[in-house]
């Protein structure tokens, strides 16, 4: 196995927080999407 395809262990906890802050970013874009779009909906369905 070569030196650069070998993982660093100082840097073996940094892949999962940088995942988990990822995934919590990616669910807060989901959620505010689908309630930004959800809002307009109604706003549109209430003012005609």
């Amino acid at each position: 196995m070569s030196e650069l395809s070998r993982p660093d262990d100082d840097y073996g906890d940094l892949g999962e927080k940088r995942n988990r802050r990822m995934r919590i970013v990616a669910w807060t874009v989901i959620i505010a999407l689908i309630l930004g779009g959800g809002g307009a909906t109604v706003l549109t369905l209430i003012l005609g």
